[in-house]
């Protein structure tokens, strides 16, 4: 997609229409929730009513709808409840964007149910295609992955799935990786022994057994013991 690209996004409310330009690839990243400064996203600084015959709208009309003038404030409000409109080429490159961040999802957070074992990211993305499965280019990635899962259970046995895991750390290093924890899931129990080791059960999504423990080795060294105690 080129950079210098820009497109309508655009928003009706109470009957009154709201034009913005912005840079495509930007405006959708905003609109997933990415950190992009909104400056960014917007071409040029105005509100228009149509953008073709570039009548912009007036401060009255802007505060009357949307409570201000604020011309950033308003395009943040138009990209996440307005929709783009994209050229064929924009939208094509935008649903893969979407597709990839879904697959990564539910690597990150399935299991093959026979196994308990992650799925490859290129099993999954294939099962996709097996199962012609739609990709919703506004839907958030949490909201389709659900239907998306059952749809290609049908031809891939999967399940979204958490791991609990036990990990016993050695007191030189209970300090730096209790401080990591969080990072990497949800401490369930913590309980520091005698020796100042640490055991802790920390809940992960289940796709991540293999990355949280090669970290947890990497913060020790390769000094720490770690169990799946469940895969549920």
């Amino acid at each position: 997609m080129k950079k210098k690209e820009y497109v309508v996004a655009r928003i009706t409310i109470r009957g009154k229409h709201f034009e913005i330009l912005v840079n495509p690839e930007l405006a959708f990243k905003f609109r997933e929730g990415e950190k992009v400064p909104i400056e960014n996203v917007l071409v040029g600084d105005y509100v228009y009513k149509d953008v073709r015959k570039g009548l912009k709208a007036s401060p009255e009309e802007l505060k009357e709808v949307f409570g201000t003038d604020d011309v950033y404030k308003i395009a943040e409000e138009i990209i996440r409840k307005g929709e783009l409109q994209l050229t064929t080429e924009q939208r094509r490159a935008l649903l893969e964007m979407k597709k990839k961040q879904i697959v990564t999802y539910i690597a990150r957070s399935a299991v093959d149910p026979r196994t308990k074992t992650p799925i490859p990211p290129s099993r999954i993305e294939k099962a996709m295609e097996e199962a012609r499965v739609a990709v919703d280019l506004y839907k958030s990635v949490e909201e389709q992955v659900p239907h998306i899962v059952r749809a290609i259970s049908r031809v891939l046995p999967i399940k979204l799935a958490k791991a609990l895991l036990q990990i016993h750390v050695p007191a030189r290093y209970a300090g730096k990786v209790s401080a990591q924890l969080p990072k990497l899931g949800e401490v369930k129990k913590s309980t520091w022994l005698a020796d100042g080791s640490l055991i802790v059960e920390l809940e992960i999504p289940a796709g991540l057994q293999g990355e949280v423990i090669d970290k947890l080795n990497s913060l020790t060294k390769g000094n720490v013991v770690v169990k799946v105690l469940n895969v549920v």
